[in-house]
């Protein structure tokens, strides 16, 4: 049984930076795609990035380009999220996820999730 487990999340006001973690279990971590997701009070999941599983590609919501990058740690099981120049907009529960397909934006080719951490930015 995979489990992905979120941590970092926080309040902060607009301008700052955070940065998410996701820890995963299991010995195949580095063999797939790990993609971080967000949804906000009363819309739906939406992509925010994703990592191959080598780490050589990487694919961007268009709205966090340049403010948001990826990375992974694969003999730490673990995949991060820093999140700099935040915004408001930016405010929702973070989870991330696992699939087999490369850096792929569709929600449901992804099989595992954590539980998510919320990031809420003041203004």
């Amino acid at each position: 049984q995979v489990q992905l487990v979120e941590s970092g999340g926080g309040l902060v006001q607009a301008g700052d930076s955070l940065r998410l973690a996701c820890v995963a279990s299991g010995r195949t971590f580095s063999a797939y795609t790990l993609g971080w997701f967000r949804q906000a009070p009363g819309k739906e999941r939406e992509f925010v990035a994703a990592i191959s599983s080598s780490g050589s590609v990487r694919n961007y919501k268009d709205s966090v380009k340049g403010r948001f990058t990826i990375s992974r740690d694969n003999a730490k099981n673990t995949v991060y999220l820093q999140m700099n120049s935040l915004k408001p907009e930016d405010t929702a529960i973070y989870y991330c996820a696992r699939t087999w397909r490369v850096t792929t934006t569709v929600i449901t080719d992804y099989d595992y999730w954590g539980q998510g951490t919320q990031v809420t930015v003041s203004s």
